[in-house]
């Protein structure tokens, strides 16, 4: 049965792009008015809320803001993060462009409770409509009463728009730091954290769009309601992008905890016609892959956990019998060997070894001894890099592997006809 959800992040109502006066009319900034009647009040919220990181972490957001607001510096920073690169995921362009106003709001009630002073929104190139429509939304906020009423407080906060490189590997969060102070994305060590010494030495927060865009929705109704939202110990709504072998591809906003088969069969239709399912790749390329088996799972970041999965971001990209998992993969392992900055020797030797084994087998041409380095890459690679890309990479590989092993080993069977042959 069809869950009836009254859409927070994409309701009707809020898809008016940059018009202030009519995102006004609707919830349009009564979540910071309540934030400025006790900003101390914020982040215990958001912690009860329950609150994740929607960018693909499930990292409980409060603590980033906790440790944000320890800081003494007076100077600190927000990076609102719309760098959304890999394939098969497009959930935070539809908030950029239809919904601007919000994660503005969500933005500067995070820096209300984190005393930052700088907000930035560091959005992907290639979204070039997305860009402008913050531009204009951030030109209207600030010849606005929202704005002047956060001044009242005595909080002086600067806006920018900023674009990021282009380059996938910066979206990830401490080389989105790089990119905004100008510099090439290369990932930084894990140390210092950002929430120590990020945009030029000071105190950074760095949220996900999607994050961001509920934290108005929160303050505005409570952490009951939110609770309520989702399904099971789940909370809140989650932006899952669909796509693939469906009849209905989109962005849909669901209860956290939506099923899989709810997802793909009621919201998106089903499958293309004369298709049956085979396997569903989670939270875009770099994750995980579940099959029919597990339709019943429910999509948050727990239950997802134990299949064996992850949920990413929330993408999910259907593949239909027919389709071969091996060439599928192959491919999206082309895209990471691409988007490998050369930082670490492991993950750009790494990701391109992979890419030349899983071509080799999926055309034919591959060994035992091939699909053997593949297998052990996955158990030695993970952790010899600075950031997710590798990680991602081997994630999707040793999913598959532990998946469809069997498609692996047929496409190596001419090798053992060759040798019957010989002999």
């Amino acid at each position: 049965m069809k869950h009836e959800l009254n859409q927070v992040l994409l309701n009707s109502k809020s898809r008016i792009g940059a018009d202030i006066s009519r995102w006004q009319e609707g919830w349009g900034g009564d979540g910071l008015k309540v934030a400025l009647e006790d900003p101390t009040a914020i982040i215990p919220m958001i912690k009860d809320a329950g609150l994740l990181g929607l960018g693909g972490s499930g990292y409980p957001a409060y603590k980033k803001w906790q440790a944000i607001s320890e800081q003494t510096s007076s100077e600190k920073y927000l990076i609102c993060n719309g760098n959304e690169d890999e394939p098969g995921t497009f959930k935070d362009r539809v908030l950029l462009e239809e919904t601007p106003l919000q994660v503005i709001e969500g933005a500067s009630i995070a820096a209300i409770a984190c005393g930052i002073t700088n907000i930035i929104f560091y959005i992907n190139p290639n979204l070039d409509s997305c860009i402008k429509m913050m531009e204009t939304a951030v030109e209207k906020w600030q010849q606005s009463g929202f704005y002047e009423s956060i001044q009242g407080a005595g909080l002086l906060m600067d806006y920018k728009v900023v674009a990021s490189t282009g380059h996938y590997i910066a979206g990830e969060e401490t080389a989105a730091i790089e990119a905004v102070e100008g510099s090439f994305p290369f990932p930084r060590g894990k140390e210092p954290r950002p929430t120590t010494a990020g945009v030029f030495g000071r105190p950074t927060l760095v949220n996900n769009v999607e994050t961001l865009s509920n934290v108005p929705h929160i303050m505005r109704n409570g952490v009951k309601w939110f609770h309520d939202l989702g399904i099971k110990d789940a909370s809140g709504t989650k932006l899952y992008s669909l796509s693939g072998d469906v009849l209905s591809p989109g962005v849909f906003e669901l209860p956290m905890g939506t099923t899989l088969e709810d997802l793909i069969y009621t919201y998106g239709q089903g499958l293309l016609v004369g298709k049956k399912l085979k396997a569903v790749f989670t939270g875009g390329p770099s994750n995980t892959i579940l099959t029919g088996e597990s339709l019943d799972v429910n999509l948050d970041f727990n239950s997802v956990q134990l299949k064996r999965a992850a949920l990413g971001t929330g993408a999910m990209i259907v593949v239909s019998q027919g389709t071969g998992i091996v060439k599928r993969v192959a491919q999206y392992m082309d895209f990471f060997a691409d988007a490998s900055c050369g930082q670490c020797p492991s993950c750009k030797t790494g990701t391109y070894y992979m890419s030349q084994l899983l071509n080799k087998i999926d055309t034919g041409k591959g060994s035992k001894a091939d699909l053997d380095n593949l297998v052990n890459l996955c158990s030695i690679l993970p952790g010899s890099g600075r950031c997710h890309l590798l990680e991602g990479a081997v994630k999707v590989v040793d999913s598959s592997l532990y998946h469809f092993f069997n498609e692996y080993t047929d496409a190596l069977k001419h090798e053992f006809n060759q040798l019957d042959n010989a002999q």
